[in-house]
C-alpha cells in the first residue's frame, strides 16, 4: 500500500513538472520569437539608415567636388557655345603639334600685342613644336633684369630658356589705358578659366557678326558678340581670312586660325596632357595584368576549398550480441 502511494505521488509530481516545463518552453519560444522580430526590425532600420547616409555622402561629395569647376557659370554667360569634336580631348588622342606651331604663330602675330602668356616658360616649347635653337633665339629677343650687383644696380640681359614670356604692358594700368579701360586677360589658363573651354574661346573668336542684330544694344566703344557675357566686348574682331601666312602652307581661314590658336591655348593651360595620357595608359595596362594575376592566384588558392566534397557518415549502431536479454 505504501509503495503504491509513493509511486502515484512520484508520477503526479513528474506530470506536474513536465507540464510546467512545457509551458515554460512555450513561453520562452514565444518570447524569443518576439525578440527576434524586434532585432530583425532594428537591423533593417540600421541597414536602411546606413544606406541613406552613404548615398547622401556620395551625393554631397559629387556636388562639392565631382562637377567641373569653372570660373563662370552658364547663367552668367551669353549664348552657349557649340560642342565641337576636338581631337585632343579624346582619351587616345594627343595634341596636333603642327597645329600648336601654327597656333603659336597666331598668338605672336595677332594676340601678343594685347594679351600676355606669363605662366609659360620658353623651355616648354622645346620638344613640343620648337627646337632648342628656335626657343633660345626667341627667348633672346627679350631683355630681363639681372640680380643686383655689388653697387645695387640692376642690369639687363638677354632671355634664357628658363625665363617666362614677357607681358606686352608694364602693369595693369598701362594695359587699361591702351585699351579704353578694358584689361586684356592673361591667356595662360583662359581655356580652363571659362565655362565651355575650347568651345567658348573658338565661338568667341568666330562669333563676331557683320552687324549687330536688330534690337541689340551695344555700348559705345564695345563690340557685339553673343558669346560674351552681356554681349558687349571691348576686343574687336581680330581674325580675318588670309591674315597670316602659315609656314606649312595651310590656308589661313578664320576658322582655321581660331582652331589653331585655341588648341595652342589649351596646350598652354596643360602642357603635360600628352604625358599624363601616356602614363594613364601605362597604369591601366599594368593594373589590368595585376588584376588578372590576382584573379588567377585567388582561384588557385581557393580551388581546393571550393571544390571539396563534404560527406556525412551516420554513426553505426553497435551490433546486438547474441544471448543478451533485457531484464527489469
Amino acid at each position: 500500500m505504501l509503495a503504491r502511494t509513493s509511486l502515484r505521488t512520484a508520477r503526479a509530481f513528474s506530470a506536474a513538472k513536465g507540464g510546467a516545463t512545457k509551458n515554460a518552453a512555450r513561453n520562452a519560444s514565444s518570447q524569443s520569437s518576439s525578440e527576434s522580430a524586434a532585432s530583425a526590425l532594428k537591423n533593417n532600420g540600421l541597414l536602411a539608415s546606413s544606406t541613406v547616409f552613404a548615398l547622401g555622402s556620395v551625393s554631397w561629395y559629387y556636388y562639392q567636388f565631382g562637377r567641373p569647376t569653372q570660373a563662370m557659370t552658364p547663367a552668367e554667360e551669353g549664348l552657349h557655345a557649340v560642342q565641337y569634336p576636338w581631337e585632343h580631348e579624346k582619351l587616345y588622342k594627343t595634341f596636333d603639334h603642327q597645329a600648336l606651331r601654327r597656333g603659336f604663330q597666331i598668338y605672336r602675330e595677332v594676340c601678343a600685342s594685347c594679351h600676355s602668356l606669363q605662366r609659360l616658360p620658353f623651355r616648354k616649347f622645346v620638344g613640343s613644336f620648337m627646337t632648342v635653337d628656335e626657343a633660345k633665339a626667341m627667348a633672346e629677343e627679350g631683355e630681363y633684369d639681372t640680380d643686383p650687383n655689388d653697387e645695387g644696380e640692376i642690369e639687363k640681359r638677354p632671355g634664357k630658356l628658363s625665363d617666362y614670356m614677357q607681358a606686352p604692358y608694364k602693369n595693369d594700368e598701362a594695359a587699361r589705358a591702351a585699351n579704353n579701360g578694358a584689361l586684356p586677360p592673361d591667356l595662360s589658363l583662359i581655356v580652363k578659366a571659362r565655362h565651355g573651354g575650347c568651345n567658348y574661346v573658338f565661338s568667341l573668336l568666330t562669333g563676331y557678326p557683320e552687324e549687330p542684330p536688330a534690337g541689340a544694344v551695344v555700348q559705345s566703344g564695345l563690340n557685339f558678340n553673343p558669346y560674351f557675357p552681356g554681349t558687349g566686348i571691348g576686343m574687336a574682331r581680330v581674325l580675318y581670312d588670309g591674315l597670316v601666312e602659315y609656314e606649312d602652307g595651310t590656308p589661313a581661314t578664320t576658322s582655321q586660325m581660331a582652331k589653331d590658336v585655341v588648341e595652342f591655348l589649351n596646350w598652354a593651360a596643360e602642357p603635360e596632357m600628352d604625358d599624363r595620357k601616356k602614363m594613364g595608359w601605362k597604369v591601366m595596362a599594368v593594373t589590368s595584368v595585376m588584376f588578372l594575376g590576382s584573379v588567377w592566384l585567388k582561384r588557385y588558392k581557393w580551388a581546393t576549398i571550393k571544390t571539396r566534397k563534404l560527406q556525412y557518415n551516420a554513426p553505426v549502431a553497435p551490433a546486438k550480441q547474441p544471448g543478451s536479454t533485457f531484464r527489469r
